[in-house]
C-alpha cells in the first residue's frame, strides 16, 4: 500500500500523526514507514524534509516503489502511533526558492524560448541553467516580471490530469513524459512536470534577485534568490554599501562614482611614484659611476623594481651590478651583467644562500635566504 503524500494535500502542514508500518534496521540509520507523513522525499531537484518522528530524529527521506522511507538515529515500533515534526522553516525555504525557480523558469520559456536544464538549491543561492544567451537587458525584464508575478499573489495548481486529458494540457518539458504526470502551473507564468512541493501562492515567495549570470556550454547559469534569502542577500549587500559609504563620506546611492574617483586619484598617485621611484633610482645608480662592479642593499623592493635600480645601476659603473633587497625573512636577489654571465654570479649566491632564481641574456633574479651582511660580504667577494 501506497503511503499517504500529505505535503501534497497541505504544504503548510508541519505537524502530523501516523502509524508506523514497519522498521528496519540499514547501515545509515533505521528506516521507518508510516502509513501518512508530511515529510516530503527527495526528488525533483527539491531535497528532503528533516524534523522529527515521536522525538527521534529524522536524518533524511526518500521513496522506494511509492514506498516513502525515513531514515531515522533510532528505531520505531510497527503499529503505535507516532506524532511528526517537519523543520518547517526549512521546508518553507525550500518552497520558496522552489517556486521561484518555477516563476523564473516559466517567463524564460515564454519570453526567451529557453528550456530549464536543471537547476541545484545550495546553502546561499539556487542556480539555474538555460539552453541560451540571456543578455543583461533580458535579466533586467526578466527579474521585473519575476516579482510582478509573486506581488500578483497568484495560486499555485498542483493536479494530475487524466490519462485522456493530459495530451490536452501544456507544459513545458524536454521530453515527453509517460502518465501520469503532476503538472504544477502558475497561472499565465508557468505549466511544468514537477514532483516538488511548492507554495500555496506565489505571494509567499516575496522576493526573487537575480544574483548572476555566467556562460555555461551554449546557454547561462543563473544565480537567484528566493524569499528570506533574497532579503538576507539585500540586507547583507545594503550593509556593505552602508560602511563603503560612511568611510567615502559619501551618499549610498553615490558610492561607485565616489570609488571611480578614488581609482582615479590612485592612478595619478601611482605614475607619481613611479617617477619619484625613476628619479629616486637614477640618484642611487649616479653613486656608483665608473666604479667598476657593484653591490647595493635597498628595501621594499618588487621584482620589476630591483631589476630596473640594477639595470641603471650596472649602466652607470660600467661592470656588474648585485642588488638586494630585503623582503621578510628572505632577500629578493638581481644580478645585471650587461654583456656578460650573471647566471655564474647569481647560481654561486643560491647555491651558498639556500636560494633559487633564474635567468638570461645579462640578468639573474632569484630569492636568498641569511644574514644580509654576510651576502653582501660574499657578493662582493664575488665581484672582486
Amino acid at each position: 500500500m501506497e503511503t499517504r503524500k500529505l505535503y501534497y494535500e497541505d504544504c503548510h502542514l508541519a505537524e502530523f500523526s501516523a502509524r508506523v508500518r514497519a522498521c528496519r534496521e540499514l547501515p545509515e540509520g533505521y528506516a521507518v514507514e508510516l502509513d501518512a507523513t508530511a515529510f516530503y522525499p527527495e526528488g525533483g531537484g527539491q531535497a528532503c524534509d528533516v524534523g522529527t518522528l515521536e522525538g527521534v530524529q529524522v536524518l533524511s527521506v526518500r521513496e522506494e516503489d511509492s514506498h516513502i522511507l525515513h531514515i531515522c538515529n533510532a528505531p520505531l515500533t510497527p503499529g503505535q502511533t507516532v506524532t511528526g515534526k517537519i523543520d518547517y522553516a526549512r521546508r518553507f525555504d525550500l518552497m520558496q526558492q522552489h517556486t521561484g525557480e518555477h516563476i523564473l523558469s516559466g517567463l524564460v520559456h515564454s519570453l526567451l524560448g529557453y528550456h530549464n536544464m536543471g537547476f541545484h538549491v545550495g546553502a546561499e543561492c539556487m542556480e539555474v541553467d538555460f539552453d541560451g544567451v540571456i543578455t543583461p537587458e533580458d535579466l533586467v525584464r526578466l527579474e521585473q516580471a519575476a516579482n510582478q508575478a509573486v506581488w500578483a499573489n497568484l495560486p499555485v495548481e498542483c493536479f494530475v490530469p487524466s490519462q485522456a486529458e493530459l495530451p490536452n494540457v501544456f507544459y513545458r518539458t524536454k521530453r515527453e513524459l509517460p502518465w501520469p504526470v503532476r503538472i504544477v502551473r502558475i497561472p499565465g507564468v508557468d505549466s511544468c512536470a514537477c514532483c516538488g512541493v511548492h507554495a500555496a501562492f506565489t505571494g509567499e515567495v516575496g522576493l526573487i534577485k537575480i544574483l548572476s549570470c555566467v556562460k555555461l556550454r551554449q546557454g547561462v547559469r543563473l544565480e537567484l534568490a528566493c524569499g528570506q534569502r533574497a532579503l538576507r542577500y539585500v540586507n547583507q549587500t545594503w550593509e556593505q554599501n552602508r560602511a563603503i559609504s560612511q568611510m567615502l563620506s559619501a551618499k549610498m546611492p553615490e558610492t561607485a562614482s565616489a570609488v571611480k574617483r578614488l581609482e582615479e586619484q590612485l592612478a595619478e598617485e601611482k605614475m607619481r611614484s613611479a617617477q619619484l621611484q625613476r628619479q629616486l633610482f637614477d640618484a642611487i645608480a649616479q653613486t656608483y659611476v665608473g666604479k667598476g662592479n657593484a653591490v647595493c642593499v635597498q628595501s621594499g623592493l618588487s621584482g620589476g623594481e630591483i631589476r630596473q635600480l640594477a639595470e641603471k645601476i650596472a649602466a652607470s659603473c660600467g661592470g656588474a651590478a648585485v642588488v638586494l633587497a630585503e623582503a621578510g625573512d628572505k632577500l629578493n636577489l638581481c644580478v645585471a651583467c650587461p654583456g656578460g654571465d650573471a647566471s655564474v654570479i647569481g647560481k654561486r649566491l643560491c647555491d651558498r644562500f639556500s636560494g633559487k632564481g633564474g635567468g638570461r641574456d645579462g640578468f639573474f633574479q632569484g630569492t636568498l635566504c641569511g644574514n644580509v651582511e654576510e651576502i653582501k660580504t660574499y657578493a662582493i667577494s664575488l665581484l672582486s
